[in-house]
């Protein structure tokens, strides 16, 4: 007779997981979604593997420093299999109160397999030290500010450094913390197939909590089990998963039956969708990306949507294919991800300081090539999920200057009534996570004369 597998627990899977996000360009969130879609994971056993991916990842900091005093090595010397195992099993330790401790540290030794069986009692040792006491776990000296917020909030010290420059003391401390609470699932509603209120009508059955969008004319919110809620409304083309920060770049951009829009950076998609979906069919979206796969992933959403009017060019934004005019283009463009921490904790491990003057070139040369493609009297719209300066104020200052024929429309004419505080006094679209409940964005409409 054959032998029978086991499936998988929980803890094997974030083990799996993060050992994978460590060691490759992989997101948590693409990892998780076919690890969960391909194991025999109960709905119980996977928001508990949700939650140590996420809250381990977003914790890395801290638990590596608390790591680093309980080892007599560097964790950076260990590999990365023991490393993701500790990660665990002290994650479970400070974090999760339901988790016994010697659940935590038992379930964490077991995770380590045969090639790392000699490491099973080192891993052991540390948990059981760190689960004596909190006198074994100490922060920094509240003297050496900087750093003492980089570990008690889990961050890199250039990243609390340059958010202690630009937010006052509470706001900095909110934000901090904003970033390592998991975010609600929104969904993007496709009005030629449903309305906000019938699919919340939809999804109350399943789950207690959901509302419309605070900000974003076709956002349902949904703070436990989206995902599963609302997997029928999107195999159906009912819903598309969009954050609504996202799907406010897409109510600034406006688009209107008869438009001719380009989407300069287009991939992984969902803002063209949400273009397409406000065209409905009267119009046509061009969807620019050098990546034919993720063009080719782009079509099959499109159909999932029941959507016409999408049209894929392979090519880089830096020299676009493209010579004929367009009534919108939008650059929803290439970024450091900073405002997306709570929802992509890895990013804060992966980003380095020299990335944001890097990206912040791609982001202008980006503007340039493109800008002769808005046509007179068009819209160009330009967006990042980020909140530094370079990325943001600084490019559309050097844009305006480089190209006097475009404008900042201020945003509050366009959006609904209820967005209007995300906008500044230059018109500009700002949102934080730790003030408004959503992704941290900065985006700006500008007009052709």
């Amino acid at each position: 007779m054959p032998r029978r597998v086991s499936a998988p627990s929980a803890r094997a899977v974030a083990h799996d997981i993060l050992v994978r996000v460590e060691g490759t360009d992989a997101f948590a969130d693409v990892l998780l979604g076919e690890q969960l879609a391909g194991t025999a994971l109960g709905p119980e056993d996977g928001r508990l593997c949700t939650q140590l991916v996420y809250g381990t990842l977003a914790w890395q900091g801290r638990l590596d420093h608390h790591l680093g005093r309980l080892l007599r090595r560097p964790i950076e010397h260990l590999d990365s299999g023991v490393r993701a195992a500790l990660r665990l099993g002290l994650y479970q330790l400070l974090f999760l109160d339901r988790v016994p401790a010697y659940a935590a540290i038992d379930t964490s030794v077991s995770l380590l397999r045969s090639q790392h069986a000699g490491m099973r009692g080192l891993v052991n040792a540390v948990l059981r030290k760190a689960a004596a006491g909190p006198h074994t776990l100490a922060l920094p000296p509240a003297a050496d500010r900087i750093r003492r917020l980089a570990v008690e909030w889990s961050h890199p010290v250039w990243i609390v450094e340059r958010w202690a420059a630009a937010f006052d003391d509470d706001d900095l401390v909110a934000l901090l913390c904003a970033d390592n609470q998991a975010p609600p699932t929104a969904v993007r509603v496709n009005p030629n197939r449903a309305t906000v209120e019938a699919v919340m009508a939809e999804l109350s059955g399943d789950v207690p909590e959901v509302r419309a969008g605070r900000w974003a004319s076709s956002a349902v919110v949904v703070e436990r089990g989206g995902v599963s809620a609302a997997a029928r409304a999107h195999a159906e083309g009912r819903v598309s998963f969009q954050s609504e920060a996202s799907q406010l770049v897409v109510d600034l951009l406006a688009p209107d039956a008869g438009m001719r829009i380009l989407d300069a950076c287009a991939a992984p998609g969902a803002k063209t969708t949400a273009i397409a979906e406000r065209l409905a069919a009267r119009g046509a979206v061009i969807a620019l990306d050098p990546r034919r796969s993720a063009l080719g992933r782009l079509g099959i959403e499109a159909g999932r949507l029941g959507l016409s009017g999408v049209h894929a060019v392979t090519g880089d934004a830096r020299l676009p294919p493209l010579r004929t005019p367009f009534d919108a283009v939008l650059v929803d463009a290439p970024c450091t991800g900073l405002g997306t921490l709570r929802r992509h904790p890895e990013l804060r491990w992966r980003r380095r300081p020299e990335d944001v003057l890097r990206l912040a070139a791609l982001q202008r040369a980006i503007l340039h090539q493109v800008a002769p493609l808005v046509r007179p009297g068009g819209i160009l719209v330009y967006a990042v999920c980020t909140l530094t300066r370079e990325e943001s104020e600084d490019v559309i200052t050097d844009f305006l200057a480089a190209h006097p024929r475009f404008g900042v429309e201020p945003g509050q004419r366009i959006v609904s009534e209820r967005a209007r505080e995300l906008f500044d006094s230059d018109g500009c679209m700002r949102t934080l996570p730790s003030r408004h409940g959503v992704d941290g964005f900065f985006a700006v409409r500008l007009r052709s004369s």
